[in-house]
């Protein structure tokens, strides 16, 4: 990111101004507003703006770069695609330097990749990069705590599970094994658990689904006695879905998952 002669995003604007003179976005859970954007196989990331936490950063839409704390669940590109460009930009606009939480399996390539950035953007990339294996937790602030607990994808994974108030657990993308590990037990009774869902109708299957890593909507069904959470918020649907299609399909889920299931479909 060249930054000779500019100034915030080339009109002078810092992003936090400009996101305050846009039209809000996103969907309240449990008192807490969530925005961001999760289309599977192009871009995840899912902000919870009072907290200043973003799990995944996609391709760094504009209202993650003020989140001071980042998780990021895996190394596939529509998830971690915009890291440096959010480093960077935090760095223009005089931000704290943010800290981002990484599985310990892909730390090595995250650091090579900033190192990249280094030489052609010239710039600095301040950030504090932090990696977590399995079962280990990590202190962000007094308020917060972070916790790494294993996911089943196609290449190497966790959840984040931060312990905040509320306690929000994100499963990145994961075929539905993780619900019936023992160890996840705590992520299936935290206030807020956010997961994928890739596929939502029969045009798909559940084998398919599992072919590519993911999870469908009729296996979150199939175990709804396992959810404890008091709400869920489902993600990263395929783009071959219009957003009333994927309403379509929450709306119609009976108890226990009726009246707290949410979809983020913003983007479709």
């Amino acid at each position: 990111m060249d930054t000779k002669g500019r100034r915030g995003n080339g009109l002078g604007e810092n992003p936090e101004t400009t996101a305050q003179s846009k039209k809000k976005k996103g969907i309240m859970i449990e008192g807490y507003p969530v925005e961001g954007l999760s289309i599977g196989g192009q871009e995840t990331c899912v902000i919870f703006p009072t907290l200043k936490i973003a799990f995944d950063i996609g391709r760094c839409p504009q209202r993650a770069i003020s989140q001071e704390f980042l998780f990021i669940s895996h190394g596939h590109m529509d998830h971690i695609g915009g890291l440096p460009m959010y480093v960077a930009t935090r760095g223009l606009y005089k931000m704290r330097p943010p800290t981002i939480i990484v599985p310990t399996a892909i730390k090595e390539n995250v650091e090579r990749l900033f190192e990249v950035h280094r030489a052609m953007d010239q710039s600095e990339l301040k950030h504090n990069l932090i990696s977590l294996n399995v079962g280990e937790e990590f202190q962000l602030r007094k308020d917060l705590k972070v916790k790494a607990f294993k996911t089943y994808h196609a290449i190497p994974s966790q959840i984040t599970y931060t312990v905040t108030s509320p306690e929000i657990a994100f499963t990145g993308d994961t075929m539905s094994d993780f619900i019936i590990d023992p160890s996840n037990i705590d992520v299936l009774r935290s206030k807020i658990l956010v997961m994928e869902s890739t596929f939502v109708d029969n045009s798909m299957t559940v084998d398919n689904a599992r072919d590519y890593g993911h999870t469908h909507l009729s296996e979150i069904v199939s175990y709804a006695d396992k959810f404890e959470n008091q709400a869920i918020l489902l993600i990263h649907f395929s783009a071959r879905y219009q957003a009333d299609e994927i309403q379509s399909a929450v709306s119609s889920l009976r108890p226990p998952l009726a009246g707290r299931v949410f979809a983020l479909t913003e983007g479709f």
